[in-house]
Formats: structure tokens, C-alpha cells, sequence
């Protein structure tokens, strides 16, 4: 039997600070959405560390003196969900046109397709995991960049997996979040391969210092890196290579390696200047 396989573009990105990540994120999704390139699979780090919010989080949860101590950046993310604090990780983004067969059929449905990828990326780096299903997806349904009640308290977003996340042991591993744009759809997420996940309490806003450490062991109790599920360190460029594999074997794909094109570039240097790295932007909420 011969398996047609579908072209996709994959870009290994160097190491960028916050307000850049996310715009090159926007910028393919923008080239996605007109036809411009085929759909995308980018894999990236963060430098330094970053604390994102999603979309709609209110900006005084964050503690911002905390952040410029510590030299970490802020960025607001196009996509919704809770506070992360991205360090010691790989980070995916996936950007296409909703007609494409892998990222049809709604929200739930490309994060159920999209699932099956990261668990077999993880399965190739040794961790057993599983895509959390929740029977009913009214009660906790994907991040999505459509969101307008902030249904959490916790303003974390490891604490709690949504519907088709990633979990290990019981933890949270993989925590992702979708937007879309006209004909367009963005998904990206992060893989903790290592550190303190605990550290992002650092810089939040909580009521008191009881109510912090409350936070604090919240994490530890729901969530878990790739080192700490596997007793030993796995550098980014094994994970992303074991990324690269599971997509392609899981969705039957040819991943062709890729650059960002010159109005990709362009364009998320305008993204980085008119949103990510405009304060007003970031603290509208």
C-alpha cells in the first residue's frame, strides 16, 4: 500500500527573547492563513527566560519588580490560557490553514490529532505519557485565543491539564493553547525538559506569602519535567529531533527543513514593535 505523505515546513529557531517568539509565531500564521507557505511545524527556545500570559490574563497577577530583578521578560501570548514561565524547554508552534486535513475539524479535534504526535515524541525520549480526555469538555476545554471568562483562579498554567493535554505520572507535562485567525490556526506549547517549574511564583502576585507557597505546592503536586520523569537531563536538541520524528511518523508528514522568508521576518519585527514589546500591549488588561 503506498502512504501518500503531506509536505510541511519545519524551522529550527535559535534561542530568541520573548516578544520575537511570539511574533515570528504570528507572522507564519499570518503567511499560513494567505496561502504564502505550506503549514508549519517550528521548534524554538526562549533567551532569557520569559513569563508569558495568555491573552486574556490580567496583567496585575504579575509581579513585575520580581521580573526585572530576577532579568527575566514578559510577553503577552496571542493564544489564551494562564501564566508560564518559559526556561529549560522546548517550545512547538504549529501554524496552518484550517482546511488542512490535520488542523480540520475544531478546536478539540486538531488538539486530538496534534496529541497523538507529542505522545509519541515523548515515547521516543523514554516517557510514558497520555492525552487527558475530560468527559465533559464544557468543564475544562482547550486554551484558545477565544476566551473571555478566566474560569481558574490559579493563574499557573501547569496546575491543571485541559482537554487533550499531556500528562505523566499523574502531572502535567505538555501545556498548549490555539488560536484562530480567519482561515488560520495557531498552536503552540511548551515541553519542560528541566528546572524548578516552582520558580514562576516568583514572580506572580499572591495575596499573601501562605497563599504563595500554596502555589508553590500545587506545582509540585501536578507537574512534572522531562528530567524529572526520567532521572536524567534531555538536552533540546533530542527532544526536537524526537519531535521532528513523532510528526512525521504520526501524521504521515515530509518535514522539509526551512527558514522564516524575508516578509516573515519583516513582518514580526513590525509585530515585535507594534505588540510583544510594547508595554501598553502587554498591560492592557
Amino acid at each position: 500500500m503506498v502512504i501518500h505523505r503531506i509536505n510541511w515546513r519545519i524551522i529550527y529557531s535559535d534561542p530568541s527573547h520573548g516578544p520575537w517568539n511570539m511574533a515570528v509565531d504570528e507572522a507564519i500564521l499570518e503567511s499560513a492563513g494567505n496561502g504564502l507557505v505550506p503549514p508549519t511545524l517550528r521548534l524554538y527556545a526562549w533567551e532569557p527566560a520569559c513569563l508569558s500570559l495568555g491573552m486574556a490574563q490580567l496583567y496585575s497577577e504579575v509581579n513585575y519588580a520580581a521580573l526585572a530583578e530576577r532579568g527575566w521578560h514578559l510577553v503577552r501570548r496571542p493564544t489564551g490560557g494562564r501564566a508560564i514561565l518559559h526556561t529549560g524547554e522546548l517550545t512547538y508552534s504549529i501554524c496552518g490553514l484550517q482546511t488542512e486535513h490535520h488542523l480540520s475539524g475544531g478546536v478539540l479535534e486538531s488538539y486530538r490529532v496534534i496529541s497523538a504526535a507529542l505522545l509519541e515524541a515523548l515515547r521516543l525520549l523514554g516517557v510514558e505519557a497520555v492525552s487527558n480526555e475530560i468527559p465533559d469538555p464544557g468543564r475544562s476545554s482547550p486554551n484558545n485565543g477565544q476566551s473571555k471568562a478566566r474560569k481558574e483562579i490559579d493563574p499557573v498554567c501547569f496546575t491543571e491539564p485541559s482537554n487533550y493535554e499531556i500528562t505523566a505520572g499523574g502531572k502535567k507535562l505538555i501545556g498548549s493553547a490555539q488560536a484562530r485567525r480567519g482561515n488560520a490556526v495557531l498552536q503552540h506549547g511548551s515541553v519542560p525538559l528541566t528546572g524548578d517549574l516552582r520558580r514562576i511564583v516568583q514572580v506572580l502576585n499572591y495575596p499573601d506569602d501562605p497563599a504563595r507557597q500554596s502555589a508553590a505546592m500545587r506545582i509540585t503536586d501536578r507537574a512534572a519535567t522531562v528530567e524529572q520523569l526520567l532521572g536524567k537531563k534531555v538536552s533540546w536538541q533530542e527532544a526536537a529531533k524526537a519531535m521532528q520524528r513523532a510528526f512525521e511518523k504520526m501524521l504521515r508528514l515530509e518535514l522539509e527543513i526551512g527558514e522564516l522568508s524575508a516578509a516573515e521576518i519583516s513582518r514580526a519585527a513590525e509585530l515585535v514593535e507594534q505588540k510583544y514589546d510594547n508595554p501598553e500591549w502587554t498591560a492592557r488588561i
